[in-house]
C-alpha cells in the first residue's frame, strides 16, 4: 500500500511538471510585465507593437523598446504611431527609463502620476495626444528631467507649482491645453518663453511673493 501511495505521489509530481513545461510563461521580468500591460490598454491598428512577446525572459528584442548593457529598459519610443487607448499605472514599474516617447498619438485619459518614479528620466514627450485631467504633482520627483512637452492635449488645473523645483528642466511646453491659473516664475520657469505657455486659460506670470497660481481655476 505505501509503495502504490509513493508511486502515486512520484507520477503526480511527474504530471505537474509535464503540464507547467507545455503551458506558455509570461516574462518573469517586471519591466517586461509593465509594457506588457501598456500593450494590453492600447489599440494598435498598425501592427506597431507585434514583437511584444511577453513569453520572452526580457523585453530587449521587443521593436520600439531600447535597452541598456544590463537589458534594463531606458527608452521607450512610440512617437507618432497611430495607437490610442490609455496609459496605467504599470508604466512606473520602468525605473531605469530614460526616454518617453509617445507623441503624435491619441491615447487618452489622465497621465498616470506614477510616472513621477521615473527617477532617470530625462525627456517625457507626450504632446499631440488627447490626455485630459492634471499635470500630476509628483512630477516634481523627476529631478534628472531635462524636456517635458505636454502641448496639444486636453489638460485643465493649474500648471503644479511643485515643478519649480526641477532644477535640470530645459524645455517645457504646455501650449494648447485647457490649463488655467497663472504662471510660477521660479527655478527653471523664469527661462521658459511664453509660447510654451500660450493658447490656455493661464493669467500670465504670477506677482513676485504672491502665489496664486490657481486663480480662475
Amino acid at each position: 500500500m505505501a509503495s502504490f501511495s509513493f508511486s502515486f505521489f512520484i507520477f503526480s509530481i511527474l504530471l505537474l511538471l509535464l503540464l507547467l513545461s507545455s503551458t506558455p510563461v509570461l516574462c518573469t521580468n517586471s519591466e517586461g510585465n509593465a509594457l506588457h500591460a501598456l500593450r494590453t490598454k492600447l489599440i494598435d491598428p498598425k501592427n506597431v507593437l507585434q514583437s511584444w512577446d511577453p513569453t520572452l525572459v526580457n523585453p530587449c528584442t521587443w521593436f520600439h523598446v531600447t535597452c541598456d548593457s544590463n537589458n534594463h529598459v531606458i527608452r521607450l519610443d512610440l512617437g507618432n504611431s497611430n495607437i490610442s487607448g490609455s496609459l496605467g499605472s504599470e508604466l512606473g514599474e520602468l525605473k531605469h527609463l530614460q526616454y518617453l516617447e509617445l507623441y503624435s498619438n491619441n491615447i487618452e485619459g489622465k497621465i498616470p502620476k506614477e510616472l513621477g518614479n521615473l527617477k532617470n528620466l530625462v525627456s517625457m514627450n507626450l504632446y499631440g495626444n488627447k490626455f485630459d485631467g492634471e499635470i500630476p504633482k509628483l512630477f516634481s520627483k523627476l529631478k534628472s528631467l531635462r524636456f517635458l512637452r505636454l502641448n496639444n492635449n486636453q489638460l485643465s488645473g493649474p500648471i503644479p507649482r511643485e515643478l519649480t523645483t526641477l532644477s535640470n528642466l530645459k524645455v517645457l511646453d504646455v501650449s494648447n491645453n485647457n490649463l488655467c491659473g497663472t504662471i510660477p516664475i521660479d527655478g527653471p520657469f523664469s527661462t521658459f518663453p511664453m509660447e510654451s505657455f500660450e493658447n490656455n486659460r493661464l493669467n500670465g506670470p504670477e506677482l513676485q511673493g504672491l502665489v496664486s497660481y490657481d486663480f480662475g481655476c
